[in-house]
Formats: structure tokens, C-alpha cells, sequence
């Protein structure tokens, strides 16, 4: 039998959102996420929108080296990630967005 997390014991996350909410409401909505798994963790995503996440990083003091970069679905999506402690959760940011396919040089297909 495994025990069962509490909501209360996922306040730190929570507090931390509550907090967000407040003090950076004008900023683009991410996709937000919490979990059992991570209860000291608040997920911020951010879909085909790396201005939202540069804006959120901006605002929660996360310095551009602090950034990771790497790439999945082969080469097609681009991926930025970084954390800050906020409020006493870690917060994680991730921004998604497409590569556009090269364009041939001298444009033959």
C-alpha cells in the first residue's frame, strides 16, 4: 500500500501559482501543471509561444545562460528549459516551438 500525498502537502506549488497569478497576471497564459509525482514543483509550459517564455523568464529573474536548449522529434521542435526557486516551489519553465524546414539555397526544392 502507498501512501497518498494530501492537497495540502502540495502548497508550496500551489502558493507559488496563487503568487504568479497575482504579481504577473498581464503575462501570456502558460499551461500549468502540478504534480504528485514532484509535489514541490509548479510546471509552466509554453506551446508555439517562445515570447510567453522569454517574458516569464524575464520576469522571474532567470538569467539567459541559465537556459537549456535542445531539440526533439527529430530536429522539429525546439525546446528551452529553466528553473528558478519562487516562493518556496521550483518553478519550471518550458517553451516549445516548430523549426521550419531550410530553405534550399538559391530556392530549388
Amino acid at each position: 500500500m502507498t501512501d497518498t500525498l494530501r492537497l495540502d502537502e502540495m502548497a508550496l506549488p500551489l502558493r507559488a501559482l496563487r503568487m504568479l497569478a497575482a504579481d504577473f497576471g498581464h503575462l501570456s497564459a502558460p499551461s500549468v501543471q502540478v504534480s504528485t509525482i514532484y509535489p514541490e514543483r509548479l510546471e509552466l509550459s509554453f506551446y508555439d509561444d517562445l515570447p510567453g517564455f522569454e517574458a516569464w523568464r524575464e520576469a522571474l529573474g532567470v538569467a539567459p545562460d541559465a537556459v537549456t536548449y535542445r531539440e526533439q522529434s527529430d530536429g522539429r521542435t525546439r525546446v528551452l528549459r529553466a528553473s528558478v526557486d519562487y516562493a518556496g516551489a521550483v518553478v519550471c519553465l518550458t517553451g516549445y516551438a516548430q523549426i521550419s524546414a531550410p530553405v534550399p539555397v538559391g530556392g530549388a526544392a
